[in-house]
């Protein structure tokens, strides 16, 4: 048999053989890598995962649910009325929490953005008002009102007023409103009027709550209920 069409084997010099355990070692190493690349890219351009420690977001979200928050929103998707979002406790509305043991098996999944990390305060609520907005609670109806429209809160705790507290707020450039589902037991922007007038910078968030990943019978995607706010005319700017 000829060597012609092999440069590197000779009568003097025979073709080595690829070591079939070296090769399977060095496939893997490639392809955890990439995995590895791959999950920090997601984790820091685009989503990250949060559970939720509290019922104040029931019946949208319950205590030890799972999500996924888009981190391109706000930036490259613009936020809306009605959104359930994941923001920085910068202030101050959370206790301060003890620093939880290291596991290093769960320290790596925080590491690549596949579990929560217990060691940053976040809070997940929903977006009632945005920039330049009105919201007031509560109307002769009992419903609140944003630029004077009441809405119908679908997404309410069943048997929850939408506010026992009555208030009237204009959202001030680069803040929002923000209020939990289970009126009766979220401590949100209604309860943290001392502090910045109860507002949430717009800089403070972390992302969209988009997709409930964990427990598996409750997989699926994480509604800001357009319908609630169809009516309501744009804000004041």
């Amino acid at each position: 048999m000829s060597h012609a069409s092999d440069p590197a084997a000779t009568p003097d010099r025979p073709r080595k053989h690829r070591n079939p355990v070296w090769a399977s070692i060095r496939e893997i190493l490639i392809i955890v890598i990439a995995a590895l690349v791959i999950s920090l890219v997601v984790k820091t351009f685009f989503f990250r995962a949060f559970y939720i420690p509290s019922g104040s977001m029931e019946q949208t979200l319950q205590v030890d649910d799972r999500i996924f928050a888009n981190l391109m929103a706000p930036g490259l998707f613009d936020l809306e009325r009605g959104d359930v979002v994941v923001f920085r406790d910068e202030l101050g509305w959370l206790p301060p929490v003890a620093a939880a043991p290291s596991n290093p098996v769960r320290d790596f999944f925080t590491f690549v953005g596949l579990s929560p990390d217990p060691s940053n305060q976040h809070l997940i609520k929903r977006v009632i008002g945005m920039p330049g907005d009105t919201v007031e609670c509560c109307s002769a109806n009992g419903k609140l009102t944003v630029n004077g429209v009441e809405i119908t809160e679908s997404y309410i705790y069943p048997g929850d007023n939408p506010s026992d507290i009555k208030f009237s707020k204009l959202v001030p450039e680069g803040k929002v409103w923000v209020m939990g589902d289970h009126r009766g037991a979220s401590a949100d922007s209604r309860y943290h009027e001392d502090i910045q007038d109860g507002f949430v910078d717009i800089s403070s968030i972390e992302g969209r709550a988009a997709v409930i990943s964990w427990p598996l019978n409750r997989i699926g995607g994480i509604s800001g209920h357009d319908e609630v706010f169809a009516n309501v005319p744009a804000a004041v700017k």
